[in-house]
């Protein structure tokens, strides 16, 4: 199969994250070999919410010839939850996602700085007020989502992410952590969603990540 004609995964990195995050950093190796059944892109996002939904959107329509598969990790997830209103054809695997990153990221006003990069920042409030500007309160196509979460998320509250995406499959699993604990066993799965079809492995308990 021509590199064209496989699907696209775009891994969309979450807040303080980048391409160098382990999520980021299993798919690149898993999909690294030439027989790889999808192409992959990470693109390094700014912390501007308005300049990485920017980013996304001109990687989506200069590769509009292609199925693409969006791979949203926590305000990742958020991002990719508005580009799929913008663009039905997308698909969606949402990882932790967050739901309410307007509220959420309110404690972190201030001077912060990206755990891979050490970019260091001022967190605004017009920062929030671009979230809220693409917060949506209506999923309209459901069947775009596969949900992937785990109970013991530490920064999340799961339950909002399955109430947010109540109609859209979905794989809560208990124990874990924000960072999705064994990611690499639901890649077949994220394959398989890229390519139309829900193969999801059975739900098995793992413990709750350890706290810092």
């Amino acid at each position: 199969m021509s590199s064209s004609h496989k699907p696209l995964l775009i891994y969309v990195h979450g807040f303080n994250s980048s391409p160098d995050s382990w999520k980021a950093r299993v798919l690149t190796e898993t999909l690294a070999q030439s027989d790889a059944p999808a192409d992959l892109l990470v693109p390094k996002l700014s912390h501007w919410p308005k300049d990485a939904i920017r980013q996304l959107t001109l990687i989506i329509e200069a590769a509009s010839d292609r199925s693409i598969t969006l791979i949203g990790s926590s305000l990742g997830g958020f991002y990719s939850t508005w580009l799929c209103d913008q663009f039905p054809q997308l698909k969606c695997v949402l990882v932790n996602p967050a739901v309410n990153p307007d509220r959420l990221l309110a404690e972190w006003l201030g001077e912060n700085e990206n755990i891979y990069t050490h970019e260091k920042y001022h967190l605004t409030r017009e920062h929030l007020a671009q979230l809220t500007a693409i917060k949506l309160d209506h999923i309209k196509r459901p069947e775009q989502f596969l949900l992937l979460v785990q109970t013991a998320d530490e920064t999340l509250d799961y339950r909002e992410a399955v109430e947010k995406y109540a109609q859209s499959v979905q794989y809560v699993q208990p124990g874990g952590s924000h960072g999705f604990e064994a990611f690499d066993r639901l890649i077949p799965a994220i394959l398989a969603f890229a390519e139309g079809r829900v193969a999801l492995p059975p739900v098995i308990s793992l413990p709750e990540a350890a706290s810092n």
